[in-house]
């Protein structure tokens, strides 16, 4: 399936909007992940039957999108109204239409918060490599208990000045670990060869990326506690950090509950216990100093958390299903597509030939 691009306008702002499939096609509505773009689902697409209208969005400030800002304090809500906004825009779905929701990474964030606001517009959910229903960094068990007050060592104050300083300079090379290609080819998938040739593609799609306070990494502000950085009220990784975003007791208490997929790799190096994102853990390996210990300060689980958050939602009547895939990355859509598709497929309802 080929997927054409439209401009759109929703929820105030100016959206570019990936299309595939018959406007009466079985709905699925993609959403990408923090320092990509919609372009980053077109590998997926191309493996999709045409019974399926498929939708995937640029978020704000990112691909072609509006570089509109992101305010913090709402967690991933401006995101999710964006998104919602979409499902009532003529021509994109048809009337009334309720879409598999697909969230990637901070994606599956933003399809936990629509879902929440709108739960009677989301048929289910498939979650892939999500943040953590009680944010990024920051918790110290799975029922997301805080190590400090303020969620210090989360938020734009964790960013890589580097990586940041060169994604904004729309940087193409490889050379040093923070180049946008090198972090790519490390971090977004567990074996670079999996990009094939759709790396450039999706290297465009990292760069597309806005840069600066109200955006991508946004503001921190100093903490008293180690390592010195809290979130700020501006733009995307405070956005996700549990001081703004934490969603799991709404999730929970979400009517009609659709059922979730929640689909991962074990080789994911950005959402796991053990993420080299997570300073926690990385002051644990001694690659931050002054780390206090794992009694003030242990890395996040962020796997425990979305499990017992999701064991919370079916024990409360919905269900959930967890695949998990062997030497997968962080990007399974990309890694592993077949599997991918089977279980997208699943939701839908549609047979795998169609």
């Amino acid at each position: 399936m080929e997927s054409a691009q439209h401009t759109v306008s929703g929820n105030g702002i100016t959206q570019a909007v990936r299309v595939a499939g018959p406007p009466d096609g079985v709905p699925v509505l993609l959403v990408h992940g923090n320092a990509s773009s919609a372009a980053f689902w077109e590998p997926l697409i191309r493996r999709l039957p045409t019974t399926l209208r498929v939708v995937a969005p640029d978020l704000r400030g990112y691909g072609d999108t509006q570089t509109a800002p992101v305010d913090a304090r709402r967690g991933l809500t401006d995101f999710a109204d964006d998104v919602a906004a979409l499902l009532d825009v003529p021509g994109l779905f048809a009337p009334g239409a309720r879409p598999v929701v697909v969230g990637h990474s901070l994606g599956g964030g933003v399809a936990m918060r629509l879902l929440v606001d709108h739960p009677e517009r989301v048929a289910a959910l498939l979650l892939e490599a999500p943040v953590s229903p009680y944010g990024f960094g920051g918790t110290r068990d799975v029922h997301g208990t805080p190590t400090t007050a303020d969620f210090a060592g989360t938020g734009a104050g964790t960013a890589n000045t580097d990586f940041v300083a060169r994604l904004a300079a729309k940087d193409r090379g490889a050379d040093g670990p923070t180049s946008p290609r090198a972090v790519l080819r490390a971090t977004y998938v567990a074996d670079p060869a999996s990009l094939g040739e759709d790396e450039e593609l999706l290297l465009d799609s990292v760069l597309s990326t806005a840069t600066g306070d109200d955006n991508y990494p946004g503001t921190a502000v100093a903490s008293p506690h180690w390592p010195g950085t809290a979130p700020g009220e501006r733009g995307v990784l405070n956005a996700l950090a549990p001081a703004h975003f934490r969603i799991a007791d709404e999730l929970v208490a979400v009517p009609g509950k659709p059922p979730v997929t929640w689909v991962r790799g074990d080789a994911d190096v950005i959402v796991s216990d053990t993420s080299l994102f997570d300073l926690a853990y990385l002051g644990s390996l001694g690659a931050v100093p002054g780390w206090p210990g794992a009694a003030d300060c242990p890395p996040q689980p962020m796997i425990g958390q979305t499990r017992t958050v999701l064991e919370r939602y079916a024990a409360a009547g919905g269900t959930y299903r967890e695949v998990v895939l062997p030497g997968c990355g962080h990007s399974p859509h990309l890694e592993r597509p077949a599997e991918f598709v089977a279980e997208l497929l699943a939701l839908t309802g549609v047979p795998a030939t169609a």
